[in-house]
């Protein structure tokens, strides 16, 4: 995206936000995404909520459809490439901003990210980053520190971007620690590397895999998945139709994990957004879709409605779900850190911390305990979540084995469907993470991060 430099208006020096935002094309945008990324790093809020076009933050609802493309992108850009947009702009600062100086920190890496990153003139970036600091009396002292450094940074990015890419680990300590903890310092190092590249888009299709990747532009996994650079989808030929949903190719594991179900009564809790509830359906068996958010069960039902499929939707709290019997089998995709996610949304690392991590897996456990009384004795339960955090994964799974009654394990075979093997450990559980699947280039390259592991009720 290129956007072009404004003219602007001679101004009173220390003029409010809005007499700025009125004069200067381009200038709104980019506050919004000052104050965005003051949220997502100060305040721990997640970006997809801040940029939903109905319920986001109202700065970002302002903005019309291309200035909020615009601001999404410098924002991903912004988190995926933090630690390195860090350490170029700090080589330009003759000592460390102060600590209270958070609303200049954001305007220049907003800028920065731009100058690096994004198709958008460098004089553009710096003279609209240099008027927003001129605009806001708590940093309208420092606009040529924000004019010097950003100057700087253009004329050098060219001899300095990639030795810094090279020697830099984009991601905050906390998130860094816990992969090489989990992985090793290779795999973690992988992981991390993979990260920087944006994930393309999966889609799991009801028929003719090899048909649709050749409609699409795309190209067939070992799985099954149809897999293209990313890319929009509303447009995309046989979207209208229901043929096919967007679900990335780790996510299409765990359903598939039941072998035959045909016939069978399966409860998919915590369903939504519902590609889940879909392959179940589609593999034959009568399904109820539990989730306690009635906006997202919502949804799942119109996803299902464009899908032509049906399932039963309960809207209750999993803790308080109590059905008339027992289900044959039960999936279980449970709210997680999301931190294999993080190629899709790079805002997980800074508004997480290793506290949450631990929380949500204590809710897992409990969860999980949950699931496992609505499963019929001899049934098959299925845990399953997007952490690369073995404390939700693998760590959590043995544990609850150890301790629960009448559940135990039905590990996971080599070749029970193609594509699988690469993914099973010894334990004969499923993991992948984004450094899986190496193809011909980043672009269509890794996995989201999962877990998934197969139980058996006894009793």
């Amino acid at each position: 995206m290129v956007v072009s430099g404004a003219k602007r208006r001679p101004q009173t020096q220390g003029r409010g936000d809005a007499s700025a935002s009125e004069t200067v094309a381009g200038l709104a945008a980019r506050k919004a995404a000052a104050r965005l990324l003051a949220a997502v790093i100060d305040a721990h809020t997640p970006l997809d909520g801040l940029t939903d076009n109905e319920h986001g933050h109202p700065q970002y609802k302002a903005l019309d459809q291309r200035d909020r493309a615009l601001v999404r992108a410098i924002l991903v850009t912004a988190l995926r490439h933090r630690m390195t947009i860090a350490g170029l702009l700090a080589r330009r600062l003759e000592r460390p901003l102060p600590a209270n100086a958070t609303v200049l920190s954001h305007i220049l890496h907003v800028a920065a990210a731009q100058i690096l990153f994004l198709d958008i003139p460098d004089s553009a970036a710096v003279d609209l980053a240099v008027t927003h600091a001129k605009s806001d009396p708590r940093t309208l002292r420092f606009s040529g520190l924000v004019n010097g450094v950003l100057r700087s940074l253009a004329r050098a990015k060219g001899a300095e971007l990639a030795p810094t890419l090279a020697a830099t680990t984009e991601a905050p300590q906390w998130f860094a620690d816990r992969l090489a903890t989990a992985y090793g310092a290779a795999r973690a190092e992988a992981i991390l590397a993979a990260h920087r590249h944006e994930a393309p888009v999966d889609f799991t299709v009801k028929t003719d895999p090899s048909l649709w990747a050749e409609k699409l532009g795309g190209i067939v996994l070992p799985t099954g998945t149809v897999r293209v650079e990313k890319t929009g989808v509303t447009d995309l030929p046989g979207f209208a139709d229901g043929a096919w949903w967007v679900q990335d190719a780790a996510a299409a594991l765990p359903a598939r994990l039941f072998g035959a179900i045909e016939g069978q009564r399966i409860a998919d809790l915590c369903a939504a957004p519902g590609g889940k509830t879909a392959q179940l359906i589609l593999a034959g068996a009568n399904v109820t879709a539990v989730d306690s958010s009635k906006n997202r069960l919502a949804r799942l039902g119109e996803n299902l409605k464009r899908l032509g499929l049906s399932a039963e939707l309960a809207h209750t709290d999993l803790l308080d779900y109590r059905p008339a019997e027992p289900f044959d089998a039960v999936l279980l995709d449970a709210p997680c850190s999301s931190t294999g996610t993080v190629r899709r949304h790079p805002d997980v690392p800074w508004t997480k911390t290793m506290a949450d991590v631990e929380k949500l897996a204590t809710l897992q456990r409990r969860l999980l305990a949950h699931a496992a009384t609505l499963v019929k004795p001899g049934g098959r339960l299925v845990f399953s979540n997007c952490s690369l955090d073995p404390i939700e994964g693998e760590e959590l799974y043995r544990v609850f084995l150890a301790g629960t009654r009448g559940v135990i394990a039905d590990p996971i075979q080599a070749r029970e469907f193609a594509g699988l093997d690469p993914f099973l450990t010894p334990d004969g559980t499923l993991r992948t993470t984004p450094a899986d699947l190496v193809l011909n280039s980043p672009g269509v390259s890794g996995l989201d991060g999962f877990f998934a592991a197969r139980m058996r009720r006894t009793i």
